[in-house]
């Protein structure tokens, strides 16, 4: 299953850098039919209402608003830091090579309200662990993460689900 839509995502080698498989999404992105599908697919792998669909920068910021209409949810956007107007709270979290920092803003949630995290890649999970870390000092219920891709052999959805998150993906790629 998805394969059709799997289909619809290009292959880059070698990019950012040698040995990298880069999976591009811009080209599943400019297809309608293959867009509305993975929307439908992932708002029908939704588990529980939903109160935010909180997008990670920029991709996710797609499909956050995306699902967020047929979910009659509000878009939580969540960017590197310094790049939100206003108060924002964030987390810091370590990346292969140094350190990033994911933020928010400081009123985007009331405690207690049920988000959904969405992007379009998992990899090595480290942006989705610090954004479900950072929800959840905001006082956010985060049970359920959702991507467009999956790829298996970095290890971040198996990260998520150790961290008590249900993971879906449409699909995966093996390699990185």
């Amino acid at each position: 299953m998805n394969d059709d839509l799997r289909a619809l995502v290009r292959t880059i080698p070698d990019f950012p850098s040698p040995g990298i498989q880069f999976r591009d999404i811009t080209t599943l992105l400019l297809d309608p039919a293959g867009l509305a599908t993975t929307v439908e697919r992932m708002v029908a792998a939704t588990h529980g209402p939903v109160d935010l669909v909180a997008g990670i920068e920029a991709r996710g910021f797609l499909f956050a608003a995306a699902l967020a209409i047929p979910l009659g949810a509000g878009v939580l956007l969540m960017s590197k830091d310094g790049k939100l107007p206003g108060a924002t709270i964030a987390e810091d979290y370590t990346l292969e090579y140094g350190q990033d920092r994911i933020a928010m803003h400081a009123d985007a949630l009331v405690p207690g309200q049920r988000v959904l995290l969405v992007d379009d890649l998992i990899a090595t999970g480290g942006t989705a662990r610090a954004a479900v870390r950072l929800l959840r000092k905001a006082g956010a219920e985060v049970a359920q993460a959702q991507f467009v891709i999956d790829l298996p052999d970095l290890g971040g959805a198996a990260a998520l689900r150790a961290e008590g998150l249900r993971v879906d993906a449409l699909f995966a790629f093996a390699g990185h």
